[in-house]
């Protein structure tokens, strides 16, 4: 699972560094950078399938939620690629204010706070789905990876100066 999960999250981070390096008018790498995304979802929804041990009437109900979840999730990473975005511009402008540092770093909590309260919110409406032994192990996964990321994004984000 672990070699699996490192080569998700390697393209992952591509995906995330390309997409915020490239100019927005670059409509061909747009292109390229969606097809993997699509693929990087298709590759962890495989990995949660693989490790969540779901009967059939237990997927029927799981992958909605799990579906949902994403969506959501997806607004939270938006939102934590604007916070590294506008830390990047700062940083690359030379020493950051202290105003300025202090509402990225208000930025980078509030994405840590909605992340957390959106777990909460779906471990509760995935307990009226599945077996909470299996909530539970679908929140490890996902603590995984978000740990995976976070591990990437804290090597590759230099500290404030």
């Amino acid at each position: 699972m672990m070699k699996v999960v490192s080569l998700f999250f390697t393209g992952l981070m591509l995906c995330t560094v390309s997409a915020l390096a490239q100019p927005a008018s670059d409509t061909s790498a747009d292109t390229n950078m969606e097809i993997l995304k699509q693929k990087l979802k298709a590759d962890k929804k495989l990995l949660v399938a693989g490790n969540m041990d779901l009967s059939d009437a237990e997927a029927k109900k799981f992958w909605p939620v799990y579906d949902a979840y994403q969506k959501d999730l997806e607004q939270v990473n938006q939102k934590l690629a604007q916070t590294i975005k506008d830390y990047a511009e700062a940083f690359n402008k030379g020493s950051i204010p202290d105003a300025t540092a202090k509402k990225l770093l208000n930025d980078a909590l509030s994405v840590e706070e909605q992340e957390n309260k959106l777990k909460r919110t779906y471990a509760d409406k995935l307990e009226k789905a599945i077996p909470y032994n299996k909530v539970a192990r679908y929140i490890q996964i996902e603590n995984k990876i978000r740990a995976l990321i976070k591990m990437e994004l804290a090597q590759q984000i230099p500290l404030v100066y």
